[in-house]
């Protein structure tokens, strides 16, 4: 993508201090835009910052909290795209599983995302212009073992994407979803380990793919170049969805 093609727009990716997150907030700065990240780790956040550099700016909350999901939106303001990448993803069998990880995954990975949309989508409706891009997850679509609440919350964030879009679309914003398969992140590599590995190995593919990758996909849904999509699941996840 030509560097100034989101040139004049601002962006607001969740969970941009590491991972896809750090890597589509990259993406997005090279392309021009004025991009703000948010996460809970504020040394984390200056890191990401100083990585970057230019066009980069840190915001902390914490998706969960419904109060710090509010004060996001309030320092953001106008935004033109957004990346929802934020996510919980805690593996234990269904009948292992601890209702406190479970709520907080639904939490941050639902209720966070919902509502900083309802927030900060009337300012998109108003101008008639903007992208959401919710990054999902291939186990949406596909049994996991030991993925239950993960796999459920981001299959309803799958749901939402296309009501969104159905809502969104007479007043021209656009509601797309990213579902990677098995990516090579430090948080993923803490929660799940060599699974991660394995379940790459098994695609067509054969292999994770690398946060880079990833972020490919989420900056094609946020520009221009996918003006005519919405509503639609990018399956950037090495052939899982053919097989």
């Amino acid at each position: 993508m030509s560097r100034g093609e989101l040139a004049g727009r601002t962006a607001l990716v969740t969970g941009g201090t590491a991972g896809i997150g750090l890597e589509s907030a990259r993406l997005l700065a090279a392309a021009g835009a004025a991009v703000t990240i948010s996460g809970r780790d504020e040394e984390r956040g200056a890191k990401a910052i100083a990585e970057i550099g230019h066009g980069v700016r840190f915001v902390a909350a914490d998706l969960s909290d419904l109060d710090s999901v509010a004060s996001l939106a309030r320092q953001c303001g106008d935004v033109d795209v957004l990346v929802n990448n934020a996510a919980s993803f805690p593996g234990a069998p269904t009948v292992e599983q601890d209702p406190a990880s479970f709520e907080r995954t639904f939490d941050t990975n639902v209720r966070g995302a919902y509502f900083l949309v309802a927030a900060l989508a009337p300012g998109m409706l108003s101008r008639g212009s903007g992208s959401i891009v919710n990054v999902t997850s291939m186990v949406a679509f596909k049994g996991v073992p030991g993925a239950s609440t993960y796999s459920a919350s981001k299959a309803a964030l799958e749901s939402l994407t296309r009501t969104w879009a159905a809502e969104f679309g007479t007043r021209h914003v656009r509601v797309n979803s990213v579902a990677p398969g098995p990516t090579a992140t430090e948080g993923v590599a803490a929660e799940w380990g060599d699974v991660n590995e394995e379940l790459g190995r098994a695609l067509p593919l054969g292999r994770t793919a690398s946060p880079r990758e990833i972020a490919e996909a989420v900056l094609f849904l946020a520009s221009p170049r996918s003006s005519f999509v919405t509503g639609s699941t990018l399956h950037a996840d090495g052939g899982g969805a053919a097989v």
